[in-house]
């Protein structure tokens, strides 16, 4: 099947070209139906992205601006499954101030995104955060007239990790910018959040959530399974296809050794299994599979 210009089998049947596309791409896991929509791109720092990885390796795969900022996707994915519709992640948000708007180049596209899919805040009736970094969680609510914050997606329920509230709470020095209290303590207070705990939950039947530790302590993928088939978000364990690398680790990640090998654990699953990767913050790939490169040693996308 021929789309966008590429050939994809399988799973796949759509990937946008287009930056500026609405949906990102569209794929079909049994009978579940993955429709990944964005809350637009951003500009972060290339150096924060790649850790302690080289520019000079990775400008090869990425390009930097005149600000050493390296474009992300916000994809933030729609789950149609078991007649409910199941959102994971909600991007950056609309409650960011100016000036952090400004350097990060936000956009706010979730809105018109969902409207692109055919869907409307209410019609959500899960929303999964895999972790509550600001960049993954912001659309969890919005301000009204009035300043007051709201759930944005009413009738949903919302799923986070007890560990990552605690986390949040404490507002360590390493990474308290990425907690914002508004994402997570109005849905939590008005009893829409489900906190779960350990390394391993089911959301529903098809959906369930596993810790992979090094990004965050309680840093979740979402595995999707249904009809013999098996996709996974793989959240900021592997933020990009230019991350597959097992050493290529960001350095936002608060423990980059795990990180390490948890990806080597992934890795024990995923290819053998055929896994449909969909990526956090791929910008041009937000879903692939995955194979060993000629050597056999490094992990790549799949050629088509």
């Amino acid at each position: 099947m021929l789309q966008g210009g590429t050939l994809f089998l399988m799973a796949i049947e759509f990937l946008a070209t287009d930056d500026d596309a609405l949906i990102r791409g569209r794929a079909r896991v049994g009978d579940a139906e993955i429709v990944v929509c964005s809350d637009g791109t951003c500009l972060f720092d290339g150096g924060a992205m790649f850790g302690v990885v080289p520019k000079t390796l990775w400008s090869r795969k990425v390009q930097a601006d005149e600000k050493n900022r390296v474009m992300l996707g916000l994809n933030c994915v729609v789950v149609k499954i078991g007649g409910k519709n199941v959102l994971i992640e909600t991007g950056f948000g609309n409650k960011i101030a100016p000036k952090l708007k400004e350097i990060y180049a936000i956009q706010e596209r979730l809105p018109s995104s969902l409207n692109a899919a055919g869907l409307s805040p209410d019609d959500i009736d899960i929303v999964i955060n895999s972790h509550l970094h600001w960049d993954h969680c912001g659309w969890n609510s919005v301000l009204d007239a009035n300043g007051n914050v709201l759930p944005y997606f009413s009738n949903a329920q919302y799923i986070a990790h007890r560990g990552e509230v605690e986390h949040g709470r404490h507002q360590w020095e390493r990474d308290r910018i990425s907690y914002v209290s508004d994402n997570y303590e109005p849905m939590i207070a008005s009893g829409q959040m489900r906190l779960v705990e350990g390394t391993h939950a089911e959301v529903m039947p098809g959906i369930t959530l596993e810790c992979y530790p090094g990004h965050t302590q309680q840093c979740m993928v979402v595995h999707i399974e249904n009809g013999g088939e098996h996709a996974c978000f793989v959240s900021d364990l592997i933020p990009t296809s230019a991350h597959l690398d097992v050493g290529w680790v960001m350095g936002f990640d608060l423990d980059p050794l795990r990180t390490i090998e948890e990806r080597k654990r992934f890795y024990s699953r995923a290819l053998p299994e055929n896994w449909l990767i969909l990526f956090p913050h791929d910008h041009r790939r937000c879903m692939t599979e995955l194979q060993k490169d000629s050597t056999g040693r490094s992990v790549v996308v799949k050629d088509y």
